[in-house]
């Protein structure tokens, strides 16, 4: 099966337009995995935090929340860079 697969990954690589389609997904992916590995403390951190203190907990939500949501941002910005270019 990987053979099929590299043999695939050379035959778009020879074809100009099948470079950029590579390019394209090594893109996304980056985009995808930082805001995972951005998004994931802050989930972690939101947790250790209620947990400790339990009546902050609204506002250690809307802090965590605010901040996923820029980074998901962020993400969704390098997602239109990469399909754009």
């Amino acid at each position: 099966m990987s053979y099929e697969l590299l043999a695939t990954v050379q035959e778009a690589a020879t074809n100009p337009e099948g470079g950029l389609a590579i390019g394209a997904g090594l893109g996304i992916a980056g985009a995808v995995i930082g805001a995972g590995l951005g998004i994931g403390p802050i989930g972690a951190s939101m947790a250790q935090g209620i947990a400790r203190q339990p009546e902050a907990a609204a506002q250690i939500q809307t802090a965590a929340l605010i901040m996923a949501a820029l980074i998901e941002g962020a993400a969704l910005f390098g997602l239109v860079l990469v399909l754009l270019g």
